[in-house]
């Protein structure tokens, strides 16, 4: 269940970049919002290339601990991403409005806490809390 959560989670935020372009969300991020738009827009896309291979490398490591830690870490980077959406719905260059936005950003954000609240369970249940148990992802 741990892991259906997770990749579902991980595939919305993977999805919201894809919207993120039709929204002009360099727009909204502090430097590239700075730059003339056709090096902002293209600056956007070609960030998400290393940016993308990194997370997926981290979050499917052969090092146990390595996947573990990063797919605690991107999770809970679901719930914030999720509050800075909130926290940017004034801003004027904001156009994340439609039903589709609204449930990659906190459905995404869901996923990010329904797993860790899996991952909470998992460790009461096994006794151990530890962060670099092995068999935290295994399921």
């Amino acid at each position: 269940m741990k892991n259906i959560l997770f990749y579902l989670g991980f595939a919305t935020l993977i999805t919201h970049e894809l919207d993120a372009m039709t929204q002009s969300e360099w727009k909204l991020l502090f430097i590239l919002r700075s730059l003339p738009e056709q090096i902002a827009s293209s600056a956007f896309v070609v960030i998400h290339i290393p940016l993308i291979a990194a997370l997926l490398w981290l979050t499917n490591n052969e090092s146990q601990s390595i996947k573990t830690f990063s797919r605690i870490a991107l999770a809970a980077f679901l719930i914030i991403h999720s509050g800075l959406h909130k926290l940017l719905e004034n801003h004027p260059d904001y156009t994340f409005n439609s039903w589709l936005s609204l449930w990659l950003i906190y459905g995404g954000g869901l996923l990010g806490f329904l797993y860790l609240i899996q991952v909470f369970i998992y460790w009461q249940r096994s006794g151990n809390v530890g962060l670099w148990h092995d068999d935290v992802d295994s399921n």
